[in-house]
């Protein structure tokens, strides 16, 4: 018997299967390896992390070090943490600088040549802001406080190894590194933010012309300075604005039957799971890549230029069309589509009401941080809470703002 036709009984027990499974992860787990739902994203997960360890080398020749450059970016921004600790410990980040200087002398070699101006322009920001942090970073420890045996032996092997692929890099030590953030007025209140946001809707109809690629990129240059978890950007943004492209890909995309037509430009954004060695961190491109599109939205709109979101969600037929026609890699998943152009004076938008704020927000609520059961010895006092006004534990603090909240 064939494993399709050992699978199609189960079909029917679905219902039944998914309610008995669902309190239970391990069941949940068989439930769905037997579904084949998460097929594609389990196997672009493994490939994700294939590529991360070197096990298997991308498409791309120029991407073939992927995995050490994401290392270096997430290893870097968590120096940069230690950096601003308070207090700073004499030693920190000893479990990892290692690999850290080991990225860096990697991205060294990459460069094959003494001079900065042979990288490209991303390896050279990333060796210019981990140069910088390196730099700070054995300035600031004190290997003589190491208390790990060999650890300051280590570090002082490291520093040296660090030093001498800066020098090839010739790279200038810089202000790459943490800094005191400027809290002068912005210019900008909350009634102008709320104003944009209200300003950008999902707009379907465009004026038919192009929209210059300096608003793109400069929409894209905002969109950069997004949150994104240890600063690894695992994303990219695929900007198609020639009507071919764009009308062929807009169709793969389901919901935009019937204006697909009048696309000016759409984006693809791209997800990349080799940024990660663990299987823990997969649902992370999602997370960024979408504050990296809400950021991008609101720069295009204060430029004049309207966009929609399309939604993508995990359609077989649909995954394997847009990654033959974009050659993608089993890792790179598609997070959604964005269509953008300047917008019909004429064309309407759907109202779309939004939640209200109670709906939206609860403020302090964890029934895990009830009050435990108190000893005597701890148990405070009716007079001392009275007293003083404030809550003698934890808890009560919880308990405090829960209360306030309902």
């Amino acid at each position: 018997m064939s494993l399709s036709r050992f699978l199609r009984p189960l079909k029917k027990l679905r219902p039944f299967l998914a309610r008995r499974c669902a309190r239970s992860p391990r069941l949940a787990g068989f439930f769905w390896l037997l579904s084949g739902d998460f097929r594609r994203e389990h196997a672009g997960v493994l490939y994700g992390q294939m590529i991360h360890t070197g096990a298997i080398r991308g498409r791309d020749e120029l991407e073939a070090e992927d995995g050490p450059r994401y290392t270096l970016r997430r290893n870097t921004h968590r120096l940069e943490k230690g950096l601003i600790m308070r207090p700073r410990r004499p030693v920190f980040a000893g479990d990892y600088i290692g690999e850290t200087v080991d990225a860096y002398v990697a991205l060294a070699d990459r460069a094959r040549c003494d001079t900065q101006a042979d990288l490209d322009e991303g390896d050279r920001l990333l060796a210019a802001w981990s140069g910088d942090v390196l730099h700070r970073y054995f300035e600031a420890i004190d290997p003589a406080s190491a208390t790990k045996p060999g650890l300051a032996e280590r570090l002082t092997n490291l520093e040296d190894a660090f030093a001498s692929a800066h020098k090839s890099l010739n790279v200038e030590v810089g202000e790459h590194a943490p800094y005191r953030r400027d809290l002068g007025p912005l210019g900008i209140s909350y009634d102008d933010m709320l104003a944009l946001a209200k300003r950008r809707r999902s707009v379907r109809w465009y004026e038919q012309r192009p929209v210059d690629r300096s608003i793109v990129d400069r929409a894209i240059r905002v969109a950069a300075y997004s949150p994104s978890a240890c600063n690894r950007q695992p994303f990219e943004f695929r900007v198609f604005d020639e009507p071919e492209a764009v009308h062929r890909i807009g169709s793969i995309a389901m919901g935009t039957k019937g204006f697909s037509d009048n696309f000016p430009g759409l984006v693809v954004l791209v997800g990349k799971l080799r940024a990660y060695f663990d299987a823990r961190d997969r649902h992370v491109i999602y997370i960024d890549a979408s504050l990296a599109a809400m950021a991008f939205q609101f720069a295009l709109e204060v430029q004049g230029v309207s966009s929609c979101c399309i939604n993508w969600p995990d359609v077989r037929s649909r995954e394997v069309e847009i990654g033959r026609v974009m050659d993608l890699e089993p890792d790179e998943r598609v997070i959604m589509l964005i269509s953008f152009g300047h917008p019909d004076p004429d064309g309407l938008v759907p109202f779309s009401q939004k939640k209200s704020l109670d709906e939206l927000r609860r403020y302090n609520v964890a029934p895990g941080l009830a009050p435990q059961p108190q000893t005597e010895a701890v148990k405070p006092t009716r007079e001392a809470s009275t007293a003083t006004g404030v809550p003698a534990t934890p808890g009560a603090v919880a308990v405090a703002s829960t209360s306030q909240t309902s």
